[in-house]
């Protein structure tokens, strides 16, 4: 038996199937039950893993429409406009970046009317000075995470 880059094989056979049960990721690592949950539950305690979450396709839910949002936002609220981001349930990820912008963000959308909505709901802002959203074709890769590298 050995614990050698176990706890990043823990991780990939996670990212594999997140609702694996510890006999099953034991029996796939060749280690003891004990050892996967003391293994897994450093690895929650660290913040590593931070939760089991479903993946969601939100167009089959009918949310038809991804949008990226830029926004360019006065210094000083910064982190108000990201949390109030964050606040809008169709918000998936906000991002505070370098560049030409301050803001990303990727929401999901039942349609462009509702896009609108939010995009008119920012743009009444004064913190907000500019604005450019992208409407999202096809998603080519969407919520991927990678497997780690497990050193031999």
């Amino acid at each position: 038996m050995t614990y050698e880059n176990l706890d990043v094989k823990l991780v990939n056979e996670l990212l594999g199937d997140g609702r694996a049960s510890l006999r099953s990721l034991a029996d796939d690592l060749d280690v003891s039950v004990t050892t996967v949950s003391n293994h897994l539950q450093t690895l929650e305690d660290e913040g590593v893993v931070d939760g089991y979450t479903p993946v969601v396709d939100y167009e089959r839910l009918g949310f038809d429409v991804t949008a990226i949002l830029q926004l360019k936002v006065d210094g000083d609220a910064l982190p108000d406009i990201t949390d109030r981001l964050r606040g809008h349930k169709q918000m998936v990820s906000v991002y505070e970046v370098t560049g030409d912008y301050d803001v990303v963000a990727v929401g999901k959308f039942q349609d462009t009317d509702d896009m609108n909505a939010l995009i008119k709901e920012l743009l009444s802002d004064a913190d907000i000075n500019e604005s450019n959203t992208s409407v999202v074709l096809n998603a080519a890769a969407e919520n991927e995470q990678f497997e780690l590298d497990v050193d031999e």
